[in-house]
């Protein structure tokens, strides 16, 4: 029974103490429920509006778990739960007095709680669960951890996560949670309108016909349920402004939720919404600036009894940049001026003392340039540094900006509209990133205020639940593998142990293949402008068809959980299908409808028959989107999330019907082959016996190759394939072509073995296929390079060396570990970052060799040449503006070249890199002569990431995604 062990892992974490749950009593437990007997609660009247909220909530998840809801009567019971806020709540303050109950661990601090079992406590009283907080929103927060721990998740209502039903619940143990990581945790709405405001408006909330307080209301008791305190509402002209709707205040105060803007929005103002233009004029402090603060003024008077964090400053109308200034130095002293005027406003109407009302000020976009540029921003102030829109913050505190009294937070993204392409769809921000770029913001004392764009909330549960568990927890997000240990516990309170590691293995190659490319960005196209989508850069055609790999690990997740959907159970299969099926669906059926139009657009060259056979299936592909979209909006949950989900938000050419190649097949040919390393050729050149050439097979890193077989025209064909030596090895040597979908074609793979090659140095044959008439060789060569078999290093194979960073020769810190694994992250599954101290001095580049850590891989090459070296880093960006994005890259200690990847803007080659994930930077190099080298990467700026390396020896084919390593694995 997975109940008892629905122990919170943050709480485990943060203390040796624990609450442990148990559905049968032991000694000392409380009984929560027991014999049917409803559990009593009792919250002071003159406690805090949230308390008394997140208590009927508690109640009602006892009734969820149980059936039975508990009671709140005027007087104690010999079993009662007692809850409330430290100097809120007269029980507290006698059990204190009476020192019955000790709080001094949690007295003073922000948003913490005590959950403890008190003996007698009161006259007739045998025991007393208590909940005892430091504020209002701690004592929510021990609330709301009691309802997780008795089995309610906190997306239960969001994701139709149903807890196991239990007839009793004991409670023992005692715990002090410690003081969230971040102060003020949050999510921002955004790009709402195609899910959360259609859906509210239409299905949830008709009443209001928007985002309102029943909707708010929601979202709040899910914030508070995740240890969230922060809200940016929803801002688009889809939506109404949050305090034009009567309500959204009111609720905002029940849940005691903070609220704030967006970076575009100073004052609480939602100015797309709100700025009425012919009525008021232009938004331009400049030119009107009596009507442009009396706009802030309003809401600065009307929001003066909230719980709020102001945001200073002032752009355009929405998301653009301020009006009225033509460059960074015209922006800055008029910058100032507003900042000065706003404070004045929360002087006058807040509190005198403007240095205690909280206030950010968000370096978004072009407001980092006039940041950077010299702006002066009152040292009270939260600075909040973005990401770039794709998950890398852009940049972070220096030595002076930590020591800022008002500290810094993160603008951080999980769903994004703008350039170069939306992600607005599916989850696709890999948790491993999420926690090495947020970890670091951590360390770096950006520590005050986070916020995670989350578009509609839906579908990107986990990564909202990841990112604000962190927020609250951070420290044990510092295991650099502790991505993958979080998804685990995720997966595992939601559908049980058993199923527990095959889901999370589902969700782990799920994002690692968002992360080569998301799906959103399959089409290759692009947006602002928008552009129509091309065929991809995946190559059909080498490295085992790179497309094929990921159409097959897409069908095998596909395959895995259509299997696990009926094996779920009617308990959570409503969960099931939003959190794992639709998502792994939905983005297998994406890369299927662009890869297999690719591949009716390639094999049509190849004058393939199948090429129309393909073309199908890449309609099927958009097809099946919409009839899993239309069930998720139709049927899930009871049609619970009508008008939630939308398979094209924004209408993106991504998200059209394929458009499919025309497929002209010249059936004279009547059948044919391409083997691995095809390239179009004119088919009028086919002769009955033409021969093709398999790249050369390699003895030190061995592999197999594909050769295709295919129809040209609608007969059928026996074929045959006659290897002439035996150390050729095929998976097929017979078989039949026929005109059907499906059949038209074969792949047979090709391997070579080694034992039957002895100690042949090189060794050439072909395989014949025949049938139908016609008769084609295929040239096989083989090659075994002298090399001792205790050497693993990395080998040249068809004039390339394919490296994972991860597996270095040797590593050479000069500090502390320079250079730390990162496990689950990149390409190829872990990477390697620079970690050095901020206080390090860069060295000279003269320097390098003696002053810098450094990795070294040593790998054999078999050609003279001049090789090209492609280091492929995650696109991150400078720690802070001290530094750059730099490494050394040498050759058998040769010199040092230089290699930074540091970009400005939104330049193409930003563009490319958040695309694909990559930033890779190609670095020619002196000629080698054959025999082994070392290869030196050295640590130059902190935060390069290493994923991959390729030194192209004039053989390397273009290749889009991970290309196999090439080691020596001989025996």
């Amino acid at each position: 029974m997975f109940f008892s062990c629905l122990i919170s892992i943050q709480l485990l974490a943060q203390s040796n103490e624990a609450i442990s749950v148990s559905p049968s009593s032991s000694e000392g437990a409380f009984p929560l429920v027991s014999r049917g007997i409803p559990t009593f609660i009792y919250v002071d009247a003159t406690d805090a509006p949230v308390v008394k909220t997140s208590t009927k909530a508690l109640a009602n998840d006892v009734k969820l778990v149980t059936d039975i809801k508990p009671l709140f009567p005027e007087k104690l019971n010999p079993h009662s739960v007692i809850i409330g806020t430290l100097g809120k709540n007269k029980l507290l303050d006698q059990l204190i007095k009476a020192k019955k109950l000790s709080v001094n661990q949690v007295k003073g601090k922000w948003e913490s709680f005590s959950i403890s079992i008190v003996e007698k406590p009161f006259p007739n009283v045998k025991k007393a669960l208590v909940i005892a907080g430091s504020d209002p929103r701690g004592t929510a927060f021990g609330v709301f951890e009691l309802s997780r721990l008795i089995g309610v998740h906190p997306f239960y209502w969001w994701a139709d996560i149903h807890p196991a039903k239990q007839k009793e619940i004991y409670i023992s143990g005692n715990f002090v949670s410690k003081a969230p990581s971040v102060k003020y945790r949050g999510i921002f709405l955004n790009d709402e309108d195609w899910g959360l405001q259609p859906w509210a408006a239409k299905t949830f909330e008709p009443e209001t016909g928007d985002i309102g307080p029943k909707t708010y209301g929601k979202i709040f008791e899910l914030l508070l349920r995740l240890k969230a305190n922060l809200i940016w509402p929803a801002m688009h002209p889809s939506t109404k402004a949050f305090y034009s709707i009567p309500g959204n205040k009111k609720v905002a105060e029940e849940y005691a939720i903070v609220v704030g803007s967006s970076h575009a929005e100073p004052m609480l103002r939602n100015n797309v919404g709100e700025w009425d233009h012919e009525k008021m004029g232009d938004f331009n402090y400049l030119t009107n600036k009596e009507k442009v603060y009396k706009y802030w003024e309003d809401r600065v008077k009307e929001s003066s009894t909230n719980d709020a964090i102001y945001t200073m400053g002032m752009r355009g109308v929405h998301d653009s940049g301020i009006e009225g200034v033509k460059s960074t130095k015209e922006a800055i002293p008029l910058v100032e001026q507003i900042i000065a005027d706003q404070r004045g406003l929360l002087a006058k109407y807040v509190r005198k003392d403007v240095k205690s009302i909280p206030q950010a000020f968000t370096a978004y976009k072009e407001v980092l340039d006039i940041y950077d540029g010299g702006l002066k921003i009152p040292e009270d102030v939260t600075l909040v540094w973005p990401d770039d829109n794709y998950g890398y913050i852009q940049r972070l505190n220096n030595e002076q900006e930590a020591k800022r009294p008002g500290a810094s937070g993160v603008y951080y993204h999980a769903s994004y509209w703008g350039r170069p392409h939306d992600y607005l769809w599916l989850s696709s921000t890999h948790p491993a990133l999420i926690r090495e770029e947020m970890v670091k913001a951590y360390d770096n004392n950006s520590n005050k205020i986070w916020v995670l764009n989350v578009g509609d909330i839906k579908p990107l549960e986990y990564n909202m639940q990841m990112f604000l568990d962190m927020a609250y927890s951070a420290e044990p997000f510092k295991k650099t593998d502790y991505a993958g240990e979080h998804l685990f516990n995720w997966v595992q309170t939601i559908f049980g142990q058993s199923k527990a590691p095959q889901i999370t293995s589902i969700l782990s190659k799920y994002y690692s293949l968002a992360f080569e490319r998301r799906p959103e960005f399959m089409g290759w196209s692009q947006t602002e402008p928008t552009t129509k989508t091309s065929y991809s850069d995946y190559n059909h055609f080498y490295y085992g068809d790179e497309a094929q790999r990921r159409i097959d690990a897409y069908n095998e997740l596909e395959k895995e959980v259509k299997a696990l959907k009926p094996e779920v159970g009617s308990l959570n299969d409503d969960a099931f299908y939003q959190l794992v099926y639709y998502p792994v669906v939905g983005a297998s059926a994406i890369n299927k409808k662009f890869l297999y139009r690719d591949k009716s657009y390639w094999y049509a060259q190849q004058n393939r028959a199948s090429a129309q056979d393909y073309a199908r299936w890449s309609k099927q592909a958009y097809d099946d989107i919409v009839k899993e979209t239309a069930y998720y909006n139709n049927e899930l949950a009871g049609g619970k999330w009508k008008h939630m989900m939308s398979m094209e938000p924004r209408n993106l050419p991504v998200y059209k019907e394929p458009v499919l190649p025309s497929t002209e097949i010249d059936k004279s040919q009547k059948w044919g082959l391409a083997p691995e390393g095809w390239e179009k050729r004119d088919t009028a050149t086919l002769s009955r016996k033409e021969e093709f050439v398999l790249p050369a097979f390699n003895r030190l890193s061995p592999k197999k190759y594909f050769i295709d077989i295919f129809l040209s025209d609608d007969l059928t064909v026996e074929w045959k394939a006659n290897p002439k030596d035996k150390w050729i090895t095929v998976s097929q040597e017979s078989g039949t072509l026929k005109p059907e979908i499906g059949k038209k074609e074969a792949r047979i793979w090709v391997s070579v073995d080694w034992d039957k090659l002895a100690d042949k140095k090189e060794a050439e044959s072909r395989i014949v296929f025949s049938g139908e008439g016609r008769r084609y060789e295929v040239a096989v060569k083989a090659v075994s390079p002298s090399l001792n078999p205790e050497e693993k290093s990395f080998v040249e194979d068809n004039g390339y060396v394919s490296i994972f960073a991860a597996n270095f020769s040797r590593k050479e810190n000069k500090s502390a570990d320079d250079w730390q694994l990162m496990e689950g992250l990149g390409y190829a599954g872990n990477a390697l970052v620079s970690t050095l101290d901020q206080n390090v001095v860069v060295p000279e580049l003269e320097k390098l060799k003696t002053e810098a850590s450094y990795l070294e891989y040593d790998f054999y090459s078999f050609t003279d040449a001049s090789p090209v070296i492609h280091v492929f880093t995650l696109p991150t960006h400078p720690l802070n503006n001290k530094y750059q994005m730099r490494y050394g890259v040498s050759i058998d200690d040769g010199p040092v070249a230089m290699a930074n990847f540091k970009t400005a803007g939104r330049s193409t080659e930003w563009k490319q890199n958040v695309l694909s994930n990559s930033a890779v930077k190609k670095i020619k190099m002196d000629n080698l002569v054959p025999g082994k080298h070392t290869l030196k990467i050295y640590a130059v700026d902190p935060d390069v990431i290493l994923d991959r390396i390729v030194i192209d020896l004039g053989g390397l084919k273009k290749a889009y995604s991970l290309i196999p390593e090439t080691r020596n694995t001989t025996k």
